[in-house]
């Protein structure tokens, strides 16, 4: 039995300019003004489904059980793509089914799915063809924070589309990977994991191309090194980043998200 605890997020690519996301929570209020709303991220890129899947599943690991996440990355609105609802470690997720919840899962699988079908759990039955994070998804992330069931809230389904994260390429030599996102202070994250480098490296020096730069600084955290100069360290969910102690990487070194980085092991110090 899921036992919610009254906590509900979002993210989503809305902006906060245009007043989406104040429609959302003004319709999950009015369902139970006792939610306790809290925003992920509302500024992902337009209409990029990985961005989002890929700040929502860091960030959810650190809710309590009973967390509901909504989540609305829907370039596909209005299309034959589904509303679903599923639990996955004791907590649920709402939003379309685009793939944005197989990113989430990477190579696991939910505990259930459900298609949202039932239209008494929607703000009303004849819905905007543009909106479906107001009419469908808000309502019903409302409602299941509130204690509805998932299995009341929609179908079961075993079928959910599926997106896959691009996985470094490694050989003895080094590591492959690519920028998979950009924070807001120009940090450049790659999808080279920790367990993946150590493996690698073991214990060898090494160089890190990306952008315009060769970086061969690997420090714990930011002020290792002095302003102004670059470093590769990990961040806190063990990603390898690219980063310059205040400054963005970015901007001074030239590279945008889906940017290779390339990491050669030295098996020679001299």
């Amino acid at each position: 039995m899921f036992a919610t605890n009254g906590i509900l997020t979002l993210t989503t690519d809305f902006g906060t300019q245009d007043g989406y996301v104040a429609a959302m929570k003004g319709v999950m209020l009015g369902i139970n003004p006792e939610l306790r709303l809290v925003d992920v991220a509302h500024d992902v890129a337009a209409h990029d489904i990985m961005e989002g899947a890929f700040i929502l599943r860091s960030v959810a690991a650190s809710f309590p059980p009973g967390t509901v996440h909504l989540a609305v990355v829907d370039p596909g609105v209005g299309s034959v793509r589904k509303p679903i609802a599923m639990k996955y470690q004791n907590q649920l997720f709402v939003g379309p089914d685009n793939g944005l919840f197989s990113l989430v899962l990477a190579d696991k699988t939910a505990d259930q799915v459900v298609e949202l079908d039932q239209p008494r759990f929607w703000r009303q039955e004849r819905v905007s063809a543009t909106f479906h994070g107001r009419d469908i998804f808000a309502p019903i992330a409302a409602r299941l924070a509130s204690g509805l069931s998932l299995s009341s809230a929609g179908t079961p389904t075993d079928s959910m589309r599926s997106l896959y994260w691009a996985l470094p390429i490694s050989d003895d030599q080094g590591i492959q990977g690519w920028v998979v996102h950009i924070d807001r202070f120009g940090n450049c994250i790659t999808n080279i994991e920790r367990s993946q480098f150590d493996a690698q490296r073991r214990g060898r020096d090494f160089k890190c191309y990306a952008g315009t730069s060769i970086i061969a600084v690997n420090s714990v955290t930011y002020s290792d090194v002095d302003a102004g100069e670059a470093t590769v360290l990990f961040n806190s969910q063990d990603h390898l980043e690219i980063a310059i102690h205040q400054g963005s990487a970015a901007n001074l070194l030239d590279i945008r998200k889906g940017a290779p980085v390339n990491i050669l092991f030295m098996d020679d110090k001299t």
